[in-house]
């Protein structure tokens, strides 16, 4: 039950981000251009999946776990803002304000079959192993 239900989130996310077209980096890369051409059309997407987040978010941690799981899965790190964290955001802007991709509509675009998505995809996993490798080499020395 836990897998189907993941299968039916996923297809729901997938469906979302198509109807949104922010699987259009044109369209993302639009809405990220606020001196030029902007196109604030994606203001309302964020503002549907912040609406649901502050309707459900409060009701669903006060059960006392979640539908197919035996406990949530919350970050352990607290608030701490740092070097890491800072740096991680700021490659993930860099990259979406460069290409007009982010992980989630990057596999959703997968569905259309574009080249650029395969490369961004590709690229991505690259950087994340070679972050891995270099979190363990920093971590020997």
């Amino acid at each position: 039950m836990k897998n189907i239900s993941s299968l039916i989130c996923g297809f729901l996310f997938g469906l979302g981000l198509a109807i949104s077209e922010m699987v259009n980096p044109a369209k993302v890369l639009g809405f990220l251009d606020v001196t030029g051409n902007w196109d604030p059309s994606l203001i309302l997407v964020m503002a549907a999946g912040l609406a649901v987040t502050l309707l459900t978010f409060r009701f669903i941690l006060k059960q006392s776990r979640p539908l197919f799981e035996h406990e949530f899965h919350l970050p352990s790190h607290g608030k701490t803002i740092d070097r890491q964290l800072m740096t991680g955001a700021t490659i993930f802007g860099i990259g979406w304000g460069l290409v007009g991709y982010c992980p989630g509509p990057a596999i959703a675009s997968l569905a259309y079959g574009q080249t650029e998505s395969v490369v961004f995809l590709v690229a991505m996993m690259a950087g994340l192993y070679g972050s891995r490798r270099f979190r363990r080499s920093a971590a020997r020395s």
